[in-house]
């Protein structure tokens, strides 16, 4: 029998290095990284927040993080496309688990989401979090901001998220209205990739509709984003609805005219000069899901992020 690991995710003695479980068996950590409570070492962290109370149509986000974790089992041991490299030879990412939130005290959940990705960002760690829907971004956001300071916003989405906001609501269609207003993110460096709805405001953030992309090629648009950002750090967060619900129908509040995955995450492979400081995937919702489609681009989004660190941390060590 080729040499083959069974359950990585609990047994892995190092942080680095590739598993080798058979891609239809054994724990279903994200990629088969260990899962670590402790992650001191870890250069990233990946997290799930298992969120659904926010959305205005569809729920079932709140499984997407499982969803994205078990989809994600299939690139655990090859060279990962389109990096040509083992990820994790020299870049070490555990699993931190889920975070935990009571269901019936939804007040509480932005305070637990802040403090707990702050105690994973204090140890210096990149980190990506599984959603979830869209609300989620906003307490990650004031966590990396107490960080880094504020940041620029590259948002993959249908929508622009900028509905009215009280600052009280636990609403997935207003967090980008009440990270504007906090100073959490700079709009004038900020910028909104496939938007196919309109909202009352855009706060001076740059759009690219669906339609303009559906024109552009992906390194037009990969160049728009870097012209944007520039050299400032960034957060990145892409709501699956970004896609087409040809490629992503497992989502609360899918809108036609979206792209391809294959499109966006070409798009991706191209920000490797983009100073991602976090990131995250949202709005993956497996009850509504076709062969795990929609959960597939959502775990390949977190890869492609993730390779981009990696190579980017490789630089930085040679």
């Amino acid at each position: 029998m080729p040499s083959k690991s069974i359950d990585h995710a609990f047994n892995a003695s190092e942080l680095t290095g590739a598993a080798s479980d058979p891609t239809y068996a054994g724990a279903l950590s994200f990629m088969r990284r260990p899962y670590r409570k402790d992650v001191a070492g870890a250069d990233a962290v990946v997290w799930g927040i298992p969120f659904d109370a926010a959305v205005s149509n569809r729920p079932g986000a709140r499984f997407g993080p499982q969803a994205i974790r078990r989809a994600s089992a299939i690139f655990d041991n090859d060279p990962q496309y389109p990096f040509e490299r083992d990820l994790f030879a020299e870049f070490s990412v555990v699993d931190y688990g889920d975070c935990l939130l009571d269901y019936g005290n939804h007040q509480e959940t932005p305070d637990r989401i802040e403090a707990e990705a702050g105690r994973i960002l204090d140890t210096g760690a990149f980190l990506f979090t599984l959603g979830g829907d869209h609300f989620v971004t906003w307490p990650l956001l004031k966590a990396h901001v107490a960080r880094h300071g504020p940041l620029s916003l590259v948002q993959f989405d249908a929508h622009q998220d900028t509905w009215d906001d009280d600052g009280k609501r636990i609403d997935h269609g207003s967090f980008v209205a009440r990270a504007v207003r906090e100073g959490l993110v700079d709009p004038d460096t900020s910028i909104q990739i496939g938007i196919r709805t309109h909202a009352p405001e855009d706060f001076g953030i740059q759009i690219i509709y669906g339609h303009e992309l559906e024109e552009m090629r992906t390194g037009d648009v990969a160049s728009r984003i870097l012209a944007r950002v520039g050299n400032r750090p960034a957060y990145l967060t892409f709501d699956i609805d970004c896609l087409d619900p040809a490629y992503a129908p497992g989502t609360g509040t899918p809108v036609a005219g979206g792209p391809s995955t294959a499109k966006m995450l070409s798009i991706l492979r191209q920000l490797r000069r983009l100073d991602i400081r976090g990131g995250d995937v949202v709005e993956v919702s497996p009850p509504y899901d076709h062969a795990d489609v929609t959960a597939i681009a959502g775990a390949s989004v977190a890869m492609y992020t993730l390779g981009l660190m990696a190579e980017r941390r490789a630089i930085e060590r040679s």
